[in-house]
């Protein structure tokens, strides 16, 4: 059964940068910096514009988004690839989650809004980032069931693929959790049911050359500095793969758990674990 305390049975070695690798984390981090900023600072000024116009919706910002993450895998080094597209249909999406990259992996293809714990707009500057890219920040008590329905049928109504990480953690990369049925819950009232569908992601990271398998993971006690670090300073850097399911209709689905149960099976079939045998 998945814990959200989930950990790997051996813990990782972070690798530390060196020699060159050291010059890699200075050039590539400060690209980054630069990428990040100034797409940040773009935005907020369109934001100025696209809110009082168009409100909860978004029509030019998100693009910037897409455009931010496709270029940094390439400051990185890193190869991402895509099979399939996000629906038109109006829903949500499900994906597994192994790392902070899955942020970029995510938006680089697709235009999708996070569903993110409340606490990670408090985060110094990733707290902004998602701010200014739309995230919607929930706090896990069911006292709040009913103000969090109400913005995600605003967002839903707006048009906006909000994504979900239903397994509650991330992962070393090598498998796919259980996926928990709680934030399915909302998706079953009287207005949304019908009309509504999820879409499963699964997202793969292939380690560079001759690495841990687990490289690109984030996970347990891992410390955040130390893992960009390493992703920084990898000469031969691996790649992403991000897999587009079909998607289900909620109304298909008699209750949360089997929709969970459905949407898991989607995502866990077609990663690499499911052929291992993990």
């Amino acid at each position: 059964m998945a814990d959200p305390t989930w950990n790997s049975k051996t813990a990782p070695v972070v690798p530390r940068p060196r020699g060159a690798g050291w010059a890699r984390v200075i050039w590539r981090g400060g690209l980054l910096a630069v990428l990040l900023g100034g797409g940040l600072v773009l935005m907020l000024l369109l934001r100025l514009v696209e809110r009082p116009f168009f409100g909860v919706d978004r029509p030019w910002t998100p693009h910037i988004t897409v455009f931010v993450c496709r270029t940094a895998f390439r400051i990185l080094g890193m190869g991402y690839v895509a099979h399939g597209h996000r629906m038109d249909r109006p829903g949500a999406v499900v994906a597994n989650h192994s790392s902070w990259m899955d942020i970029f992996a995510l938006n680089a293809g697709e235009r999708v809004y996070f569903v993110s714990k409340a606490e990670v707009a408090r985060w110094p500057g990733i707290g902004l980032l998602a701010k200014a890219t739309g995230t919607v920040f929930i706090n896990r008590d069911r006292r709040e069931a009913a103000q969090q329905k109400a913005v995600f049928e605003e967002r839903l109504g707006a048009g906006h693929k909000l994504l979900f990480f239903p397994e509650g953690t991330s992962t070393d990369g090598l498998r796919v959790l259980e996926f928990k049925p709680t934030l399915f819950a909302a998706f079953f009232s009287d207005a949304l049911k019908n009309t509504l569908w999820f879409q499963p992601v699964t997202v793969v990271y292939h380690a560079p050359e001759g690495a841990d398998p687990r490289f690109y993971g984030w996970w347990g006690d891992m410390e955040f500095g130390s893992h960009l670090l390493a992703v920084l300073a990898e000469a031969r850097q691996g790649r992403v793969e991000v897999i587009w399911h079909d998607p289900v209709r909620v109304a298909d689905a008699p209750d949360r758990k089997t929709l969970a149960r459905l949407t898991e099976k989607a995502v866990a079939d077609a990663h690499p674990s499911a052929r291992a045998g993990v």
